[in-house]
């Protein structure tokens, strides 16, 4: 069954952090719900759980590849070309050095790129929205089934919602629009 929105409109932290509560007592999952503020709150601030990151294995990935890259690349020019310069070995240990320095720092940097890319939680679309939110209103927005959409207004209005935002529009008659 698909999943609607419900946004609902909070003035205080506190009253935001209540409805998170709610809703997880209600039985929602923590994955259904997005806390959105134009104000930056530490994670943890409303009640929803932290999230686990692997962003410090990127890097140590992309070096580990970036090193292998760069053996490979020295070796196999190397043997292609087995040129003897000079009575010096074909693989000159201090020249191998910088290769394989730039080519895992190199690596270290796209991986430490891709994985923030990766691991930034960006959304997966557009959701609801409101323009007071920048006004410095919270909003809690929970994702739930029709026949769960009920309970879920009832949850937002028990915590204070100021105002509760569908599809269409307010359902609480506050008046103002939604903004994009």
């Amino acid at each position: 069954m698909a999943k609607r929105e419900l946004l609902g409109l909070y003035g205080e932290a506190n009253e935001a952090g209540d409805a998170v509560e709610g809703l997880r007592e209600a039985g929602f999952p923590d994955t259904d719900v997005e806390i959105l503020s134009s104000t930056p709150y530490p994670e943890g601030a409303f009640g929803e759980p932290k999230v686990q990151h692997r962003l410090y294995t990127f890097p140590f990935a992309g070096a580990a590849i970036g090193m292998a890259a760069g053996i490979f690349w020295l070796v196999s020019a190397q043997m292609s070309l087995p040129l003897i310069t000079g009575g010096k070995p074909i693989v000159a240990i201090p020249a191998v050095f910088q290769i394989l320095y730039e080519g895992t720092m190199i690596g270290a940097v796209l991986f430490t790129v891709l994985g923030v890319i990766f691991e930034s939680r960006l959304p997966d679309g557009i959701g609801l929205y409101d323009k007071r939110i920048v006004d410095g209103y919270i909003g809690v927005t929970i994702r739930a089934s029709e026949d769960d959409l009920l309970r879920a207004r009832e949850t937002l209005q028990r915590a204070g919602a100021v105002d509760i935002i569908n599809n269409e529009g307010s359902i609480m008659g506050a008046g103002t629009p939604q903004g994009a």
